[in-house]
């Protein structure tokens, strides 16, 4: 729960300067002029409890875990070897996203981009076409399951990697900015446009184009009012999708095995024992996740299906683990953040690990130093970007170049799907621009840091040319160590940086997948019927809430 500024937003600011007031008192314990004082400049500390938790979202309390392989290796693949690890509490999602919340996201972007901007639109649209297979009628899914309202609980599929990152960040803006209507700071425009939509960062920036209800009092007198602050606690940290760690952690829901500092029974499942049945006696026998259990049976036996889906299942089927999340084994497999490597579970820190950072930094306008904002839209200079016939144009099967001055568009093929991002930021009009920390830059001072000299990290260790071996004939056959990279995309590998990793069993999958310790890969930008994914958020504070 987070402090509330109001209750009543007639008086906004005389209610904050309530509350800024009776800290005027405090003093600073190591100048000792006092805070919320304009006589002292008005530096101020408001009054803060912890952080809210988002819509939609569960809190998951972090802590020690083995990560990596509880049951038999049996791809021999050796890609998750045991590890012992820290995860920080951080919320999840307590469900995957549903058809019918992309579907709110479909029609802001339509709503919003759609007049100016549609190839922002086209590229938010799920591949439906992922259902097809060649000796398989299965258009019904084509045609029906994204929009129809019989599977609108039902969890998104046909989302790659690059998209669900794009949801995330539209369900940021959309979050911050109803807390800002709820605060009354913001007027609320039922018909946003490209050009003064809320973007949370770009109103960090000073950057935003639209207009403020009212602005918050201050107590420097030389500046009456003033933006909320990232220091006032208003703002929730982002959405995005969660590390491997963190998903396999949440997956587990040891908390429920746990006696003070000891965890009592190690899982291999979301759920305790060695089966996928329900070993309680009121549901005893009953199936935990929806999976295959053998060669063509999807569902069971007509009159007592075993778990009730020939397909994917509503988000809230079955039954939840011990943190409340539901579907952490079956129904879709989900994205997470990192980009596949075999040796990550061993080379990467123990604490909150992860695999792909790049890092950036705002770029700022030459004219005034101030942060830049993307005002042009996307540039996609003549791609072919696919889009969904059946949603699209309602004539499955068809496909239809639609081109404008700008654009070609042609359905039907996520292998050319193309993203505006500049790592991992999507281009999109208002949004703030961002560039990767580069030594050709002196303000990043790469020279002078010492954990970090360069902007990309994923290859670190694996797939680097520091890691790679060139294997030379002869004798000396490990002296030679040449630009060779270990993972030469299409030619010996599929590995490259583009190859996320996605955890957990679908419905299209046998019993094994449904350990969270599994490991598979994708490219980022490819889609599958099986394939969805949920959101997370940083925890920033205390680990259990209330600063215990």
């Amino acid at each position: 729960m987070k402090f509330n500024f109001i209750k009543n937003r007639k008086v906004l600011t005389v209610a904050f300067a309530a509350v800024l007031a009776s800290c005027a008192n405090e003093r600073s314990p190591v100048t000792g002029w006092a805070y919320n004082d304009p006589d002292n400049g008005g530096f101020e500390k408001v009054p803060y409890e912890e952080q809210e938790t988002g819509p939609g979202l569960v809190l998951i309390e972090g802590g020690t875990y083995t990560m990596g392989r509880t049951e038999q290796d049996v791809t021999y693949e050796w890609n998750n070897v045991p590890r012992r690890v820290t995860v920080s509490s951080f919320y999840m999602d307590e469900t995957e996203v549903s058809n019918f919340s992309y579907l709110e996201y479909l029609w802001w972007t339509s709503r919003v981009f759609g007049p100016t901007f549609p190839d922002i639109y086209y590229k938010a649209l799920p591949d439906t076409l992922v259902w097809r297979e060649k000796l398989a009628y299965n258009e019904p899914y084509v045609e029906y399951y994204l929009r129809h309202p019989a599977y609108r609980d039902y969890p998104v599929v046909g989302v790659n990697w690059l998209q669900a990152n794009d949801f995330c960040a539209w369900r940021t803006d959309r979050v911050n900015e109803f807390i800002l209507i709820r605060e009354g700071l913001l007027e609320h425009v039922p018909n946003p446009s490209d050009q003064d939509y809320f973007s949370t960062e770009a109103y960090l920036s000073g950057k935003w184009q639209g207009q403020l209800k009212q602005k918050l009092p201050s107590f420097d007198e030389q500046n009456p009012e003033r933006d909320v602050r990232m220091e006032d606690g208003i703002f929730l940290p982002k959405y995005r999708l969660p590390t491997e760690a963190e998903w396999e952690y949440a997956a587990y829901g040891l908390i429920g095995n746990t006696i003070g500092e000891r965890i009592t029974d190690r899982r291999i499942y979301p759920w305790n024992g060695h089966g996928v049945r329900n070993s309680d006696e009121k549901y005893i026998g009953q199936i935990n996740a929806n999976f295959v259990r053998g060669n063509g049976d999807m569902m069971g036996t007509a009159g007592f299906l075993n778990d009730n889906a020939d397909v994917t299942a509503p988000v809230y089927s079955y039954w939840p683990n011990d943190y409340g999340l539901y579907n952490m084994a079956g129904n879709v497999s989900e994205w997470v953040m990192d980009v596949y490597r075999p040796t990550t579970l061993q080379d990467a820190d123990e604490f909150r690990p992860f695999r792909g950072n790049v890092f950036v930094t705002q770029i700022k306008d030459s004219t005034d130093n101030t942060i830049a904002t993307n005002i042009d839209g996307p540039v996609y200079n003549k791609f072919k970007h696919k889009v969904n016939p059946p949603t699209i144009h309602g004539v499955s099967g068809e496909t239809t170049e639609v081109e404008d001055s700008t654009t070609t568009i042609v359905t039907n093929d996520p292998q050319g799907y193309k993203n505006a991002t500049v790592d991992g930021k999507s281009d999109i009009p208002g949004r703030v621009k961002w560039r990767e920390v580069s030594n050709a830059v002196s303000s990043d001072n790469l020279d002078e840091r010492r954990n970090y000299k360069t902007a990309d990290y994923i290859s670190y260790l694996d797939g680097d040319v520091n890691s790679s071996i060139y294997y030379a004939a002869g004798e000396d056959a490990y002296s030679d160590k040449a630009d060779k990279m270990m993972y030469e995309y299409a030619k010996t590998s599929l590995i490259n940086d583009k190859s996320r990793v996605y955890k957990g069993g679908s419905w299209r999958d046998r019993a094994y997948w449904l350990n969270p310790g599994t490991r598979r890969f994708l490219d980022q930008r490819q889609t599958a019927a099986w394939l969805g994914f949920r959101c997370a958020m940083t925890r920033v504070g205390s680990p259990v809430g209330l600063g215990k």
